[in-house]
């Protein structure tokens, strides 16, 4: 008599299901069907996956607008400049620079030995770039490297007087 193929499923979530396991080799039907019997089924499971994606999207939603308001009010209280580039870059930008400046003074004033007067240089040449993209691209840097960051920045980053420059 050969192992049958068809395998009634009563799974966790309640619902029954009959399920072809002939893809299965017949030593392997059995086992296979015991662990489907632990799991949700198939509708189940796709029902609580979209759920769950709406939960964390909203909470990704949540914490984004928790980053934005806290990196524009330190940027206001350490006179930062607005940023220039389009609309979602400065405010992706705004929370970079935030981070990035941050780790910086936690990394080489509170954990390092940069005094708070060559620290405020640090933070006056930070305040001469304004271009969005660059502080996006220097999210993943290492806070110890913003100096030379800082001074290898272009006349691109930087603001100028002369419009016609």
């Amino acid at each position: 008599m050969p192992v049958k193929t068809i395998w009634p499923i009563d799974h966790s979530c309640g619902h029954h299901s009959d399920r072809d396991l002939s893809g299965r080799p017949a030593d392997r039907r059995a086992g296979f069907a015991e662990w489907l019997a632990t799991q949700e089924c198939t509708a189940c499971w796709s029902a609580s996956r979209e759920a769950n994606e709406q939960d964390k999207a909203a909470w990704l939603e949540t914490r984004r607008a928790e980053e934005q308001a806290e990196s524009e009010a330190w940027s206001q209280q350490y006179r930062m400049p607005p940023l220039e580039g389009t609309e979602r870059a400065v405010s992706w930008g705004v929370r970079c620079r935030h981070q990035v400046l941050a780790a910086a003074y936690t990394a080489q004033v509170v954990q390092g030995d940069t005094s708070e007067v060559d620290w405020e240089a640090i933070e006056e040449s930070a305040r001469t770039i304004t271009r969005a993209g660059w502080w996006i691209d220097q999210r993943s840097s290492e806070p110890e490297d913003l100096h030379e960051l800082l001074q290898a920045a272009t006349a691109a980053d930087r603001p100028t007087e002369n419009p016609y420059f």
